[in-house]
């Protein structure tokens, strides 16, 4: 079952109007570690600019933990020290019960479709209730109605014979990935539920966090799998891949390279060493070849992440919805420290590029920076300002 199969549309839905790839274009943290009633709105590119503390690298986390639930992950692996998202003067209740509430809105061929999440974190970690809402329209809602069983008593619209139809699920899992498994599309009603409910998870799956480690990225490393984890350590072994995979992408990134880096740059390759390893090095085009492991922080960072920028999810570690077409999906990069070691021309030259990318429709990329004022004037990116939604 595709995206593009799906119907009817949702109740507000204007088809002639409506963007063909599913995306995330609001972040919701009502109750998420040091943030309460924020609505972070989020473009194809997205900068979240605040002073330390300002709960950046918290607003992405509870990004990627929607993306990892909507993928089918279970509670425990998501958060795996749920009491670091509660919010800190949360006071518990008689049962000695806190938690956090998290959602999003995903936009797309359905229009735009809200999921918010509320996760008891205390004493017990479970998902105690969750809501799913287009046009209006609650599709799915989800509410702890006994303690002592695992599960949450689920609703969802039918719009037959019975307006809703009830029935249990898991209070480890979120009920939205689990809809195509329990709703049989058989109604109207129900088919604007599988519709909305394959929009949010199709627009949460795809999703590369990414924080290159410039300490991890200059020893040769082995030949493995040639997909960029997260640290992008394995940066010589992608290199190696990539090269030969696609000479136009890789003269690109090399272009992109050479904006960025101290001095001429013809190539970027990765080499054999004698052990079996490889190492990545910039061809300066006389004779002379520098390692990577003798180059800055900033080059580095601003290298591997022009890299991820140019590469997609067969190269990225993420996990991407098999059953939907790729023409149909859009991998969201997720960017902690985005300007971190960068001077301001490199930070520039990489926003820049990143906005060429993410206007192409295939890739978005939310990143965290200190201060956005410097990207403000950049065509195609949106700044929020965290100082001022916290103030």
């Amino acid at each position: 079952m595709t995206v593009s199969s799906l119907s009817p549309m949702l109740p507000g839905a204007d088809a002639g109007a409506r963007p063909e790839r599913p995306s995330v274009t609001e972040l919701r943290l009502s109750a998420f570690a040091g943030h309460r009633g924020v609505h972070l709105p989020l473009g194809p590119l997205t900068l979240l600019a605040g002073r330390s503390g300002s709960g950046k690298t918290t607003a992405l986390r509870a990004y990627e933990a929607l993306a990892r639930l909507g993928g089918g992950a279970g509670l425990g692996e998501t958060f795996p020290e749920p009491g670091g998202c509660v919010p800190e003067r949360a006071r518990p209740d008689a049962q000695r019960r806190r938690g956090f509430r998290i959602g999003c809105t995903a936009d797309g061929p359905e229009g735009p479709v809200h999921l918010d999440v509320a996760v008891q974190a205390e004493p017990e970690l479970r998902i105690v209730g969750e809501r799913l809402t287009a046009g209006g329209l609650t599709l799915l809602q989800t509410a702890l109605v006994d303690p002592s069983r695992p599960v949450v008593q689920a609703s969802w619209h039918t719009a037959g014979s019975s307006p809703v139809t009830r029935g249990p699920l898991p209070d480890d899992r979120l009920g939205t990935a689990l809809l195509p498994l329990r709703v049989a599309g058989k109604t109207d009603g129900q088919r604007r539920v599988l519709a909305a409910a394959e929009q949010m998870v199709v627009a949460l799956r795809s999703v590369y966090a990414c924080d290159p480690r410039p300490g991890r990225m200059r020893a040769a490393v082995p030949l493995g799998s040639g997909r960029l984890l997260r640290s992008c350590d394995n940066l010589a072994d992608v290199l190696w891949r990539t090269r030969t995979e696609c000479g136009r992408r890789h003269a690109l990134l090399v272009g992109a390279v050479r904006d960025g880096c101290v001095g001429p740059v013809l190539d970027l390759l990765a080499e054999p060493l004698r052990d079996g390893a490889v190492r990545a090095v910039l061809d300066r085009g006389d004779g002379v070849r520098t390692a990577l492991g003798l180059l800055g922080d900033g080059e580095l960072r601003y290298l591997a992440l022009a890299l991820v920028l140019f590469t997609g999810p067969g190269v990225l570690e993420v996990d991407p919805v098999a059953e939907v077409p790729a023409a149909l999906q859009t991998l969201t990069v997720l960017a902690d420290g985005f300007d971190r070691a960068l001077d301001p021309r490199q930070a520039l030259e990489l926003v820049r590029l990143a906005a060429r990318m993410c206007e192409r429709g295939h890739i978005r990329l939310v990143g965290a920076v200190s201060d956005g004022s410097w990207a403000a004037g950049v065509a195609g990116v949106t700044v929020v300002d965290l100082n001022r939604e916290r103030s």
